[in-house]
């Protein structure tokens, strides 16, 4: 009968690379010396263990699966691993030091475009983050139990308010707030069912609503079905450094634009 070592010693046999998420110094110096065939790679907010092998993790995504979909398409993007290989995944999960491992293989599907997103866009992590939370939740909850359709351009909103004109009066002209606040969001979701896009800056700060884009959609391509909103918010991010997270009235799905392409798409029920 096989002992419990060799059985967890299944989950890490024959692997590509390890992916430690977060690990304290003291348990990433169980691996000086390391001389396994498998790469060694670091995710965490920050290099503090001076890993030779790290991938910046900017979130650290409290739900598990989503946290090694990120560090794995971050390792991706970098050329550290590619389709069919298999690594393994210490994570904690109880907080603390890493306390769990999932074998994981290494697929093309998972190059979600999130990782670009939050990594190499101008606005903070957290902000686009933030952002994403209201767009998912308008999308399943919708405006008053009816669908609805929203717009929010994240980042470089000088530059988006010089390529935009206010269609009403802007409720948050003057005003402090920040997305992330749940009753700025209750404000937002609210506001939602105007005409318009919200403009927010890098830090969160919301500029304004009820802005209508004004930038050339020549040479912007999205999907078929896809109307004006989703034209809009392509072509700004285009034209400025900022990106765009529209949700569709039509469909439901939630979409991110960056440097005028689509990167993402999300169902809000799947979600």
């Amino acid at each position: 009968m096989a002992t419990l070592s060799e059985l967890v010693g299944d989950l890490v046999d024959g692997v590509d690379g390890v992916l430690l998420f977060s690990p304290s110094g003291s348990f990433y110096e169980r691996f000086e010396g390391w001389e396994e065939d498998a790469d060694l790679v670091v995710v965490a907010p920050e290099n503090a263990v001076d890993a030779e092998t790290y991938v910046d993790l900017p979130l650290e995504f409290d739900n598990i699966r989503d946290r090694i979909r990120f560090g794995i398409e971050g390792a991706m993007e970098r050329g550290l691993f590619g389709d069919g290989d298999v690594v393994a995944c210490a994570v904690p999960t109880f907080g603390g030091d890493i306390d769990s491992i999932v074998r994981v293989r290494v697929g093309e599907e998972m190059r979600s475009g999130i990782y670009d997103l939050f990594t190499n866009s101008r606005a903070e992590p957290s902000v686009v983050r933030d952002v994403f939370d209201v767009a998912i939740e308008l999308g399943k909850k919708g405006q008053k139990g009816k669908p609805v359709g929203a717009l929010f351009i994240v980042g470089d909103a000088g530059k988006v308010m010089n390529k935009s004109r206010p269609l009403s009066y802007n409720p948050f002209e003057k005003s402090h707030v920040h997305v992330g606040d749940p009753i700025v969001n209750v404000m937002l979701k609210e506001f939602s069912r105007l005409d318009g896009a919200f403009v927010i800056s890098d830090s969160g700060k919301i500029v304004s609503a009820y802005r209508y884009l004004e930038p050339s959609a020549e040479g912007v391509d999205i999907p078929k079905g896809l109307g004006a909103r989703h034209m809009a918010g392509g072509a700004i991010t285009r034209d400025t450094n900022a990106i765009s997270i529209v949700l569709s009235e039509s469909d439901g799905l939630v979409r991110a634009f960056k440097g005028g392409k689509l990167l993402l798409e999300i169902d809000p029920e799947e979600y």
